[in-house]
């Protein structure tokens, strides 16, 4: 499904290049859940904007079911993200003024589709909401305001989902919960690529790539899951990929509504 060949990415601060992705080469095949984990600053995010489409490599290719994405242009790319992914991110990136329905609907209109409303219905009946469908994202938890948006990325069946730094706000007992779901949507055919800094949940993916300085450090298969500790209070775990939790230059920028 995806390959990257050589990819690197290069901030311009002023005069200073920057560079963020230092010649990444990985495949993602269908139907895999992995992990991206490291430091602040080691490119993960970066590497999840690139395999996103919202954001294209310096140099290298950037393949996608056999197309070189890297030289789509913008256009192209906004189709791909409407058609091909879903995205999930860690501050929910909900409207507050409308309901969980209306907030899931988004990319159907983006995408033109007519039977909005039922497919909405049906993407957040998935993931367990479709009894909160009315209430606008001020009225539900943490929890639940995440479970709309992993709802909204689904909507328009997407052959994958990337998620970044999806359990980031939420305490252990709901993050499980999430995983959960992303591991049933998983079994369910759809690939799944989180990003984040927490090892036990990187540790519920089935492959975990870590990068350092923009690099593949390691890329490893999980051999065996383990469960989820949870407590119901804060979580206080350990970092996936050493030192400071954080994310990258591309972590700055927003993400805007052409994500849908």
């Amino acid at each position: 499904m995806i390959e990257l060949d050589s990819v690197t990415k290069i901030y311009r601060m002023g005069k200073v290049d920057v560079p963020a992705l230092r010649g990444v080469t990985l495949k993602i095949d269908n139907g895999e859940m992995l992990s991206i984990v490291g430091a602040s600053g080691s490119g993960k995010s970066t590497l999840m904007h690139i395999i996103g489409c919202l954001d294209k490599p310096t140099t290298g290719k950037y393949m996608f079911d056999g197309k070189d994405v890297s030289r789509f242009g913008d256009n192209q790319l906004a189709e791909m993200r409407n058609k091909k992914l879903g995205f999930v991110f860690q501050e929910y990136n909900l409207l507050t003024r409308v309901s969980a329905v209306a907030n899931v609907e988004l990319p159907l209109i983006y995408s033109g589709f007519r039977q909005k409303r039922k497919q909405a219905l049906e993407a957040l009946e998935r993931v367990g909401l479709g009894g909160r469908a009315g209430h606008k994202p001020t009225e539900l938890s943490g929890g639940e305001q995440q479970r709309v948006a992993i709802a909204r990325a689904l909507v328009n069946s997407p052959d994958i989902i990337l998620a970044d730094e999806p359990t980031g706000n939420l305490d252990s007992a709901v993050t499980a919960e999430i995983i959960s779901i992303f591991r049933e949507l998983n079994r369910d055919g759809i690939t799944v690529v989180i990003v984040t800094h927490e090892a036990d949940v990187a540790q519920q993916t089935k492959r975990i790539i870590r990068l350092f300085d923009g690099k593949v450090a390691s890329d490893e298969k999980v051999s065996k899951t383990t469960g989820l500790k949870t407590g119901g209070g804060k979580k206080t775990a350990k970092k996936a990929g050493g030192g400071k939790a954080g994310s990258d230059k591309a972590d700055c920028d927003e993400v805007d509504n052409e994500v849908y």
